[in-house]
C-alpha cells in the first residue's frame, strides 16, 4: 500500500475565525493529519463569560495550554484556572465549560484527540453569533449545532 505524502509546510489550515467575541485560529484539522489531532489556538477577552453552554464529549479529549492571562474552565462542577505555561487536559464524557472572569485577555492553544473538532464547527457558530447581532446568540440553534458535531450539551440544574 502506498500513501501519498502531502507537502509539509507551517500552520497547514491557518484560518481565522471570530465567533461572536472569541477567535479562533486553526493550525492543524483532521485532514491535515489523518484524523489524529486538531490544533487551534484562542482568544477570549477580558471579562468575557458564559459564551458557550456546558457539555461534554464522547469521541475525543480536549487539550488546553495557557499562552496569555488566565481563563477558568469548570470541570465536572470544579472550577480550575489555566495560566501561561500550564496544561488542562480534560477527559472524554467530563462536563465542562469556561469563562474569562479576569481583566486580561486571555490567549491559548487547544488540542482535539482525535480531531472530533474542526473549522466547520466553529463557522456554523460564528454565523449563530452574526445574526444574534449584539444579544445573546440562539440557544437553540447552538444546542442544535453542538448536537450535529457530537458536543453534548448539559442540562442546566433545575430551578430552585
Amino acid at each position: 500500500m502506498t500513501v501519498k505524502a502531502s507537502p509539509m509546510r507551517l500552520d497547514p489550515s491557518d484560518e481565522t475565525i471570530q465567533a461572536g467575541p472569541i477567535s479562533i485560529r486553526f493550525l492543524v484539522t483532521g485532514e491535515d493529519s489523518n484524523g489524529s489531532i486538531a490544533v487551534f489556538e484562542f482568544y477570549v477577552p477580558a471579562g468575557q463569560r458564559r459564551l458557550a453552554p456546558a457539555h461534554s464529549h464522547d469521541h475525543y479529549e480536549e487539550t488546553i495550554y495557557g499562552l496569555d492571562g488566565v481563563i477558568t474552565f469548570t470541570v465536572d462542577d470544579i472550577p480550575i484556572d489555566v495560566g501561561p505555561g500550564q496544561t488542562l487536559c480534560i477527559p472524554r464524557g467530563a462536563v465542562h465549560r469556561f469563562d474569562n472572569n479576569g481583566r486580561t485577555d486571555v490567549k491559548g492553544f487547544c488540542a482535539v484527540t482525535p480531531a472530533g473538532l474542526g473549522p466547520d464547527f466553529f463557522r456554523e457558530a460564528a454565523a449563530i453569533y452574526d445574526e444574534a447581532k449584539a444579544g445573546p446568540p440562539d440557544r437553540a440553534k447552538l444546542t442544535d449545532l453542538m448536537r450535529r458535531n457530537n458536543i453534548t450539551p448539559a442540562i442546566p440544574p433545575p430551578a430552585v
